[in-house]
């Protein structure tokens, strides 16, 4: 095992020379034999090897008596300790937690603190081949995305060194074997028996027969790991640049915008990515109940013909089409909107409930220039045109203007009361861009700089807006 394990080491560079390494102990064979390994690299790597140990206060005396049970050893193998109960029942309770995640969360804290007082490089634990089997298996049942399907890593950051695992290269009969050659009699937690545990489940009944079929599977299986890993990253990577460069974020308004034909120029394994990077964005906490359902609800709606429609996401986050856009808002910030939503024909007349109105007609000519009346050529818009009030994330563009300006910013300049905004008429094109603030701000879409007719001309007749 020896010989497999430096092997994985130097593959992945692991370790240096001259490294401060804490190793997270249980008292199981696992980690246990990690710890003597590691031990027996110190004077050749000139390795300052610390264990470091958790009771997690849910067997009781028993697992105090791991806690005690490692410290003896490092006692006996001259290894510095450090060890912590922490009251998981406690912690779980407050904070609404379930056991494996109150559990994980204090021990991983425990873990900062002595990567902090100890100024250590890595963090060393003990997960071996096998479990790397058991969590790709879990994995494949309960997730439908592919981003979640790369294992447990090799390392990856911690604090301000690394988490590494040097055992993924080995199985847990090696691992056995290992203690067994070494006279190290290790602590057993009789809750690894129990299959009402998924991970347990999997332990005893499947494993065994994946192993029959390949004896080397854990070896298989952790290079499909490494590699969906770096597929991954890359993926992530050109997805972070399609967000970038297609979706609008308000972090004040906590919302996200963008044009579909901009955001649907990435491949669709970027689209999917970009979506989860979005939700990361404005939650705070990814819900238990978001699952891939609403993954392809997302989609469906990108590619429906209806002009406005919106789906509903966990905790009041709505998903809203407005013909060429997708807004992200939370229902708990924002109104419903939009409130009004009307298309308007060319020659047409829209009539609002205050009594005001808008008048369209064609013409070959521009006649005046009051704020009341607005021209867009016929040659340079998308028709059909459409009047509606603001949506979250709503921005226009005007000659002089180098980019966009927040409709929200625009009412607040011109002093616009609160309570006059979400019913202000605004009219988009059939992308969805905003042409006019009506009566108020007049823009100028990149398509729309045509000085020659025919026009679409606008008359807004105010009534008691």
């Amino acid at each position: 095992m020896n010989q497999d394990v430096l092997q994985f080491i130097r593959k992945h560079q692991l370790l240096t020379r001259n490294m401060t390494v804490l190793v997270g102990v249980s008292g199981g064979p696992d980690s246990m034999a990690l710890l003597h390994f590691l031990i027996s690299l110190q004077e050749k790597w000139n390795l300052t090897v610390i264990a470091i140990s958790v009771d997690h206060q849910l067997r009781g005396e028993e697992s105090y008596q791991d806690l005690v049970y490692v410290k003896d050893m490092c006692e006996k193998w001259n290894v510095p300790f450090v060890g912590k109960s922490i009251d998981v029942p406690a912690y779980k309770i407050e904070n609404k937690l379930g056991t494996e995640i109150a559990a994980r969360e204090l021990r991983y804290q425990f873990f900062q603190e002595q990567m902090k007082r100890h100024d250590a490089d890595i963090l060393a634990l003990g997960h071996h081949g096998d479990d790397q089997i058991e969590t790709m298996l879990m994995r494949l049942t309960r997730s439908a995305t592919s981003s979640n399907f790369s294992g447990i890593p090799v390392r990856r950051p911690f604090h301000k060194g690394e988490i590494i695992r040097p055992f993924l290269s080995v199985t847990k009969a090696d691992i056995m074997a290992y203690c067994s050659d070494h006279h190290i009699i290790p602590r057993i937690d009789n809750s690894n028996f129990d299959t009402t545990y998924t991970r347990n489940f999997f332990r005893k009944n499947i494993l065994p027969l994946l192993k029959e079929r390949n004896h080397n599977v854990h070896s298989t299986i952790q290079y499909l790991s490494e590699t969906l890993y770096e597929d991954e990253v890359y993926l992530q990577e050109m997805a972070r640049d399609l967000v970038k460069g297609a979706v609008h974020f308000d972090s004040k308004e906590r919302t996200a915008t963008f044009q579909i034909d901009m955001f649907t120029r990435g491949a669709r394994a970027l689209q999917r990515r970009a979506f989860h990077l979005i939700l990361k964005y404005l939650y705070k906490d990814i819900p238990k109940d978001l699952s891939y359902v609403h993954e392809v609800q997302f989609f469906d709606l990108m590619k429906r013909n209806n002009g406005n429609v919106q789906i509903d996401f966990p905790l009041r986050l709505k998903v809203e089409k407005s013909y060429g856009a997708i807004v992200f808002y939370f229902l708990s910030e924002h109104s419903v909107a939009p409130s009004l939503h009307q298309t308007l024909d060319v020659p047409g007349r829209a009539t609002f409930t205050d009594g005001s109105s808008i008048t369209a007609c064609f013409t070959d000519r521009k006649e005046t220039h009051d704020d009341d009346v607005y021209y867009c050529n016929v040659d340079q818009t998308v028709f059909p045109l459409h009047i509606r009030t603001r949506i979250p994330g709503d921005r226009m563009t005007w000659k002089g203007l180098n980019g966009t300006k927040k409709i929200k910013d625009i009412f607040i300049d011109a002093k616009i009361p609160k309570k006059e905004r979400d019913n202000w008429p605004i009219l988009v094109d059939n992308k969805d861009q905003v042409l006019w603030i009506v009566g108020l701000k007049k823009g100028q879409p990149a398509l729309n700089r045509e000085e020659d007719g025919p026009w679409v001309k606008l008359y807004y007749e105010k009534g008691q807006l």
